[in-house]
């Protein structure tokens, strides 16, 4: 590293660390989740997934086959953590041998199902003060700016990582994506035609995340292999058109 990237280093991470006081992320250390992918995890403070945050992700303009890819993509988070892992629901309808293909076993998981969303939004942020589990994940139509400040104060008090999946009972609902909320980040994640084989069969399944914001750093989109059984992702290999190569841009919308 150069003189003159060192001392630019230096300057990024001390204006993080003054965005991150004025957001009221408070001083004090907090660990973080790596990717274990280089590319993605230059692009997020710390150097991975923040614990003691909250995180938003959604699945892309695809209905359905979207909303699992972002299922998936949180299940992957999830199973590299360590400990019980709770998930609130209002819909009952996850296929619990896809999360155990991306390596979060249902035994590891405590399933909260709610009959309304503020419901779940109570348990939600119940679980995240209640700290020592691996994470907290729930599915939301909705994420309003004053609850997704509770939540956010949950998770940096107990440390507990805190996980959105957006779900949409109809595309209207999906708008609301875009409207700010307390989360640290935001994703949104679509499937792609899988990765090619040299002989005749299916490869493994492709996804653009796009991570649409994220707090005191640069929003950024990637050409990913889906979670493998650990949970883990990676860059696609399939890169000959440049379709995976990462592309950065310093809005945070």
């Amino acid at each position: 590293m150069t003189a003159a990237a060192a001392i630019s280093s230096t300057v990024i991470n001390e204006l993080r660390e003054k965005i991150a006081s004025l957001e009221g992320v408070g001083s004090r250390h907090r660990s973080v989740l790596p990717f274990g992918v280089p590319e993605i995890d230059a692009c997020l403070p710390g150097g991975g997934i923040a614990c003691g945050a909250l995180h938003e992700v959604a699945g892309g303009g695809n209905g359905a086959i979207d909303g699992a890819a972002a299922a998936l993509f949180v299940g992957g988070i999830a199973a590299r953590t360590t400990g019980k892992v709770v998930w609130c629901l209002t819909r009952f309808d996850l296929f619990f041998p896809a999360l155990a293909q991306v390596g979060l076993h249902p035994d590891r998981v405590i399933f909260v199902e709610c009959d309304k969303e503020e419901t779940m939004l109570a348990s939600f942020e119940e679980a995240l003060r209640y700290g020592g589990l691996g994470a907290v994940v729930a599915e939301l139509v909705r994420l309003p700016m004053t609850a997704s400040r509770r939540l956010q104060l949950a998770a940096e008090k107990s440390g507990s990582l805190g996980l959105v999946i957006r779900r949409w009972r109809r595309q209207t609902e999906a708008s609301d994506f875009g409207s700010p909320t307390a989360a640290a980040t935001r994703w949104r994640i679509s499937t792609l035609p899988s990765e090619p084989l040299p002989v005749p069969g299916v490869g493994r399944a492709r996804w653009l995340a796009e991570l649409v914001r994220v707090r005191a750093g640069e929003s950024a989109e990637f050409v990913i292999g889906a979670c493998d059984g650990q949970g883990r992702i990676c860059l696609s290999s399939d890169a000959g058109d440049g379709s995976g190569e990462t592309r950065r841009s310093f809005a945070t919308r």
